[in-house]
């Protein structure tokens, strides 16, 4: 990713990451989660080996558990306590990177998002990138304070079921699936027990590969 590329509310590169480490209102956010056929543990690894001063946010635990179906987004209350107990809140600058470089990050930006927060970016590359480049590691446990943090839901940014129906019924708008092809065209098979294979009608695959370098940064605006 070019450098001029970066912006602090959505991707930033290693380097970048690098050359802030040490300042008081940065906050890091080790996002890694894998599929369940994966194999992986997000949690186990991020003991293991972090990115010095991050603090893992648990993608299963920090979301709505009133439904029967996963990661749904979490309600305020929740949000601001989870978030709060790893010691993120008001005037923090964000980032966020996952085990897998660009997976599982955007995620955890996007829930920020939803909860009007705005100060967060997506580490360009993740993890493989900053270990590939020799950048500094720990299995040390960050020091966390309670920081307050306020929050304004933007019910806007998220659509139910019925709505998502309609859409795809009068094409009101484009839906996007970010799965991988052989997932979007019922070849492959769900990683999910009980899943039907195939897509929402009228939407169109854009796998969420396809947007990224064979290093797995962001591609450029202009490639994109």
């Amino acid at each position: 990713m070019a450098q001029s590329n970066e912006d602090p509310k959505s991707l930033v590169s290693t380097q970048w990451l690098f050359d802030h480490l040490e300042d008081p209102d940065l906050r890091i956010l080790d996002a890694s989660w894998f599929l369940p056929n994966a194999g992986r543990d997000g949690a186990a690894e991020f003991v293991q080996s972090h990115i010095p001063n991050a603090r893992f946010f648990d993608i299963d635990k920090i979301s709505d558990h009133r439904s029967e179906l996963p990661h749904m987004a979490p309600p305020a209350e929740k949000f601001i306590s989870r978030v709060r107990a790893l010691g993120v809140g008001d005037g923090h600058q964000v980032v966020v990177y996952d085990a897998l470089g660009i997976f599982s990050a955007p995620r955890v930006w996007w829930n920020f998002r939803l909860m009007g927060k705005e100060n967060i970016a997506v580490l360009d590359g993740g993890l493989p990138k900053w270990r590939t480049e020799g950048r500094p590691l720990t299995a040390e446990p960050p020091l966390i304070r309670d920081r307050h943090i306020t929050v304004q839901r933007q019910a806007h940014l998220v659509k139910d079921v019925t709505q998502v129906a309609n859409v795809a019924k009068l094409q009101s708008a484009q839906i996007i699936d970010a799965r991988p092809a052989d997932r979007f065209h019922g070849f492959a098979p769900e990683p999910r027990p009980g899943l039907r294979s195939g897509h929402i009608p009228n939407s169109k695959n854009v796998p969420w590969n396809s947007v990224l370098e064979t290093n797995g940064t962001m591609k450029s605006v202009k490639m994109l």
